[in-house]
């Protein structure tokens, strides 16, 4: 809950203070500025006639309820369910945003001589940081489960 109330109100200050494609450097290779995305990761499908809105909400949905029942089958694995738990915020952050605007707000550019890295929000950052929770995660050793061959 603490990471889709912090991406809400980062998204809500950004939308308060910038209108879209507007931008303000913070340091040489970080600004803050207002995008929309249409699509998923890296816009993908961003261009798409306006079908991707209603998959993406699903796809969202699906993913929340698998992350969720994960969560609930697996109480004692601590990591595991820090890493889900990322992954859960960033998913309802990310879906907030596109049952409320159809798209995704998303404000931090890092960028550096000539190359620049696409926009993104803190609930990209709860899921990138789940992700590799995640991973790091599955290299880990673990007890079977008791009453399982």
């Amino acid at each position: 809950m603490a990471i889709v109330l912090a991406d809400q109100a980062t998204k809500l200050l950004v939308l308060a203070r910038f209108a879209p494609g507007e931008s303000l450097p913070v340091t040489f290779f970080f600004d803050l500025v207002l995008v929309y995305n249409k699509g998923a990761a890296f816009s993908f499908l961003a261009k798409a006639g306006g079908w991707q809105t209603p998959l993406l909400i699903t796809i969202s949905l699906v993913a929340i309820g698998i992350v969720g029942t994960m969560l609930w089958r697996n109480p004692s694995r601590r990591l595991l369910d820090a890493g889900l738990t990322l992954i859960l915020g960033g998913a309802v952050g990310n879906l907030v945003d596109r049952l409320a605007y159809g798209k995704v707000v998303d404000f931090l550019l890092f960028h550096a001589y000539g190359w620049s890295y696409p926009a993104f929000n803190l609930a990209d950052s709860a899921i990138t940081a789940g992700a590799a929770i995640l991973i790091i995660e599955s290299f880990m050793a673990h007890e079977p489960a008791k009453g399982r061959a």
